[in-house]
């Protein structure tokens, strides 16, 4: 290791951590080349390797199950799916939806006898019967008919023998005794084990507190056997329900106070502790945890303290000179990685300049060979390498030479046959990585990490995969890195090209770096008296002169003015819309700034907020060069048909407080760009974002009078919608006062029949069955019911829980209600900001009082904070209406009523969001055919749709449509206009005249 990436280990990660692929792998690739007879000796230890590897696939039950199911085969694939949810189930008339769902479509019987071992092939007639009872559309067989007479407990029990075949492929133990009783059986002689407790990131404090417990019970046992060899590894995220960046200065001492203990404990047994890796934006805090707890006086001389490292992350490498920098010596597990696909999808929804980690595979296999030869030069670090490739582990025993203070590593489960002869025959060490705990949870979280991680390309895969011939499974990845010269996977866009050419992505910030974090809320928090210097000028009196006109006057103006900003082609409109869309980018501070403290929004919705005004100015830009321009329609010969696109004439478009930017914007650019005038009215709560964003549009090059901003309350509203010059009403608000605005709109009879587009609110609802995720739903509805104060027309109002596990998901909500944070909306930890007046508060409270509430939290005594609050209800019709805050009502429903429930919410009329939490893809598929809402959300949030991926809008009593940031939107602005010139009047047909065909002599 040179010192100059030893002394700047450090201050260089930030710069690598979203840096360009080729030019963080340019280092790497020098540093794991291999010389040319380096590779010659070390692809011979390979080849042994890999023989081993072949050969274990045909011993032992673990192994003979993995070969006959492998991961990417539809039936290892619904294998796993089942695994995940199945041990959870309580009621059998769920299991057996969610068996017959799995089962149903893959081919069980291909696999019968086929195993060397009678367990796997006990597992797979298990299966098979299973698929033979609940398959669909088949044939009744003499299997079928035999089987049916014993009924579904025992394709139960036949399932279940299989999951729990399963448990004991990829789970340790139970408990921490079993798994180091299993530990001692002979397939483990030579190896010592690694146990974690492991299982999902802590929801609520209870989890923390459970977890912590089970940290220091595992160091105990370990510890009464420490000759033994065996250690602890700890998940920092399960100590902690809110293990995040904006919460540092709250998570990072409670986590260094936790780890000290843990680590005091492990020292005084003499046992090792290692601190797992987490996500890339948990990176920084888990450093300053880890150097805190290993510059602790009271572990000077205990040399078990140790991290696990993350190859794929573009700051691998400074992070392991780091870790030499300590003054004390440190164990250093290098793994490949845990989180891509979240890492990748995360980084794309958040509009991140780069990705903090590598997008191809071989790129990951370079940064884990340039890192571990680090490692392997670090005078104070004992590596650890965590490996099932046989390529990886002989370049290892290359580098080492001679050398056995290292050790090797493997998953519990996995990599049978590749350190066996190592460990007994060569002097090698190699620890198991043994997850520990019920089958119930533990399983269906490693089985998501199989799924979500199991790329084809990895080595256990290809390995599988008896086409791929040796050469193609010990192939050099420098060489195949040098031959794309360190390019990203060409299928993995930067997120600024997630649309491709058809418009670029908003750009995000990284609310997860902590010096973007603070510099971010250094530009949007108040000072002094409580307002900072730029929003205390911005007062109505002095940003908004001379704006306060009659509607009558402003209607004049942009009546005056459409008729040339509707001839103004197309493409000029749409690029004043992409114009727009650069300056509310080159302004998103101010305007984050005057959303955070005009409209009470936390920094993160104010950042959600510029971008979706940004994609919608893009996107309406797209679309209307796309769709607005004539089209020719097919026709006899000698016509000329084209259809084209005018403005319809002045648009009042008419926003709500909730989105004072975004909705405000996205309604008034897509009549703009469809050539219309328009009259924007904000909410009377939200003027001056709304004033910012029209001088925006004007300095983009939007006509001032072809785009009046209107301010005022309901009076001036009516004042427009009355007036018959206007054209067209597009509104956001509340269903009530959509009927007015339809109302007036039709009380003249002289006036023309004009388009209103509205979207109002609902009583949306999510449906979670018993195969769902607990942990997942929680936070799911957590984010739908209390993000932005309830303030959402998306957001969550009505949960319905199946019977059978609403009492257990209920506590833990309640448990995830207790750490959200209500106060100062500038606070990056804060959760839950005031709603917008004193009207709203008054209303939401006033309803509080009257209802049964299940959970509430303390509000703080000053501002207008309504708490989040969780109403038990006794059945879906009990709900009656929209409360447009952060409350939450929750029901339940009966085992195999999944369309009545759907039917009931249906009938309450509205329809803009609903959300389903299930893992029966019939489910998804069953509510997708029977639910009358706009939005269908499956297995996650219900809120933050995407302009151009999730269209937005509702039906029945929650809009008219069509649906904003759609397909179909513009066209809704505009009228069509057909016309057909018969060109043969001119004297013949010149098209027809100049074919041969068409010739006839005179």
């Amino acid at each position: 290791m040179t010192p100059d990436v030893a002394s700047n280990a450090r201050k260089s990660m930030p710069s690598l951590h979203r840096a360009s692929e080729p030019d963080v792998l340019k280092p790497l690739l020098e540093r794991a080349a291999l010389t040319p007879e380096s590779r010659e000796r070390t692809l011979g230890h390979a080849a042994g390797l890999l023989a081993d590897l072949r050969a274990a696939q045909g011993k032992g039950w673990v192994n003979q199950f993995l070969q006959e199911y492998r991961l990417n085969s539809s039936e290892g694939v619904a294998l796993l799916s089942l695994a995940e949810a199945f041990l959870r189930v309580p009621d059998p008339e769920t299991a057996d939806l969610l068996i017959a769902d799995k089962l149903g479509d893959a081919d069980w019987r291909a696999h019968t006898g086929k195993s060397n071992s009678t367990l796997v092939n006990s597992a797979t007639w298990g299966l098979v019967v299973g698929r033979a009872l609940v398959g669909e559309g088949e044939k009744p067989s003499s299997l079928r008919r035999l089987i049916s007479r014993a009924g579904e407990p025992f394709v139960r029990q036949a399932v279940g023998a299989a999951m729990r075949m399963m448990g004991e492929i990829f789970v340790m133990g139970r408990t921490i005794d079993e798994a180091m009783k299993r530990m001692r059986k002979p397939e483990h002689k030579g190896f010592t084990a690694s146990f974690d407790m492991l299982g999902e990131a802590a929801r609520t404090e209870a989890d923390a507190a459970r977890y912590f417990r089970a940290y220091t019970d595992a160091v105990a046992a370990v510890g009464r056997d420490a000759a033994a060899g065996h250690s602890i590894s700890v998940k920092l995220s399960a100590l902690h329900p809110r293990y995040e960046v904006a919460r540092w200065d709250e998570c990072v001492p409670a986590l260094t106070e936790m780890l000290e203990a843990l680590a005091v404990q492990a020292a005084g047994l003499g046992i090792a502790l290692t601190v797992d890796a987490e996500e890339s934006e948990r990176l920084e805090m888990s450093l300053d945890i880890i150097g805190t707890v290993a510059g602790l006086p009271s572990l000077k001389g205990w040399d078990g303290f140790g991290m696990a490292v993350q190859a794929y992350g573009k700051r691998a490498r400074p992070v392991v000179a780091w870790a030499g920098e300590l003054g004390r010596t440190m164990n250093v597990r290098l793994v490949k990685g845990a989180y891509w696909d979240s890492e990748i999808k995360r980084t794309q929804v958040e509009g991140l300049a780069d990705y903090p980690l590598f997008t191809r595979k071989a790129a990951t296999d370079v940064s884990y060979l340039a890192v571990a030869r680090d490692m392997l030069d670090a005078p104070a670090i004992r590596p650890a390498f965590a490996s099932h490739n046989a390529l990886t582990v002989a370049t290892i025993m290359e580098w080492a030479g001679n050398s056995r203070d290292f050790e090797f590593q493997r998953l519990h489960g996995m990599g049978d046959g590749l350190y066996e002869r190592l460990v007994r025959e060569n002097g090698y060490h190699c620890r198991v990585y043994a997850p520990v705990g019920g089958h119930r949870d533990l399983l269906a979280y490693l089985v998501r990490r199989l799924l979500e991680n199991g790329a084809n390309s990895s080595f256990v895969h290809q390995l599988a995969d008896e086409r791929l011939t040796e050469a193609e499974i010990l192939a050099d990845p420098v060489a195949k890195i040098a031959a794309v010269g360190g390019a990203r996977h060409p299928s993995i866009p930067l997120p600024v090209d997630l649309f491709g050419a058809e418009r670029r992505n908003s750009a995000g910030l990284d609310l997860a770096d902590r010096a973007v974090l603070e510099a971010t809320v250094k530009s949007v928090s108040f000072s002094g008296e409580g307002r900072s210097p730029g929003p205390q000028a911005m007062s109505p009196a002095t940003l908004l002169p001379g704006l306060r006109r009659g509607a009558e006057e402003a209607i004049g103006r942009a009546a005056l003015a459409f008729p040339a900003w509707s001839a103004t082609p197309v493409e000029h409109r749409a690029a004043c819309l992409d114009r727009l869309a650069d300056l509310l980018e080159a302004h998103r501070d101010e305007l984050m700034a005057i959303c955070v403290q005009e409209a009470f929004k936390t920094i993160p919705d104010a950042l959600g907020e510029v971008r979706e005004a940004v994609d919608f100015c893009r996107y309406y830009a797209q679309q209307a060069r796309d769709g607005l321009q004539p089209v020719e329609l097919p026709g006899p010969t000698g016509e000329r048909n084209v259809l084209r696109f005018d403005g319809r004439g002045v648009w009042a478009t008419i926003a709500p407080w909730n989105f004072p930017l975004a909705i405000f914007l996205g309604q008034t650019v897509a009549a703009l760009v469809a050539g219309n005038a328009v009259l924007a009215k904000p909410a009377p709560q939200t003027p001056m974002i709304a004033a910012r964003a029209v001088e925006l549009a004007h300095e983009a090059g939007v006509p001032r009078d072809a785009l009046v901003l209107l301010p005022g309350g309901p009076e001036v509203g009516a004042a427009l919608t009355a007036d018959p010059r206007i054209a067209g009403v597009a509104f956001t608000g509340s269903t009530a006062t959509a009927r007015k605005i339809a109302r007036s709109l039709l009380e003249d009879d002289s006036r023309p029949i004009v388009p209103l587009i509205a979207e109002t609110g609902g009583i949306n609802a999510m449906i979670v069955d018993s195969t769902a995720l607990p942990e997942q739903v929680v936070a799911d509805v957590i984010t739908s019911a209390f993000r932005s104060a309830g303030q959402r027309c998306s957001a969550l109002r009505l949960l319905l829980l199946q019977e059978e596990i609403a009492e257990a998901t209920i506590e833990m909500l309640k448990g995830a209600m207790d750490t959200l944070r209500l106060g100062d909306p500038a606070d990056p930890a804060t959760d839950v900001g005031p709603v917008i007046d004193q009207a709203a508060y008054d209303r939401l409270m006033a309803y509080r009082a009257g209802a049964k509430i299940e959970k509430t939290l303390d509000a703080p005594a000053d501002g207008l904070f309504v708490p989040p609050t969780l109403i038990r209800i006794d059945r879906i019709d009990a709900l009656t209406q929209e409360w447009f805050g952060p409350i939450l009502h929750v029901a339940t429903w009966p085992a195999g009523k999944l369309a009545d429930t759907i039917r009931a919410v249906n009938a309450k009329g509205y329809g803009l969001t609903m959300g389903l939490h299930s893992r029966i893809a019939r489910a998804a598929e069953e509510t997708e055919a029977l639910a009358a809402v706009g939005n269908l959300y499956v297995n996650r949030s219900m809120i933050g749709a995407v302009v151009g991926s999730q269209p937005f809008g509702g039906e029945g009593l929650s809009g008219t449509g069509p649906k904003a940031g759609g397909p179909h939107y513009l066209h809704r602005f505009v009228v069509e206009r057909a016309v057909s010139v018969d060109t043969t009047s001119a004297g013949g047909n010149a098209t027809l005249l100049s074919l041969d065909e068409g010739l006839t002599t005179i």
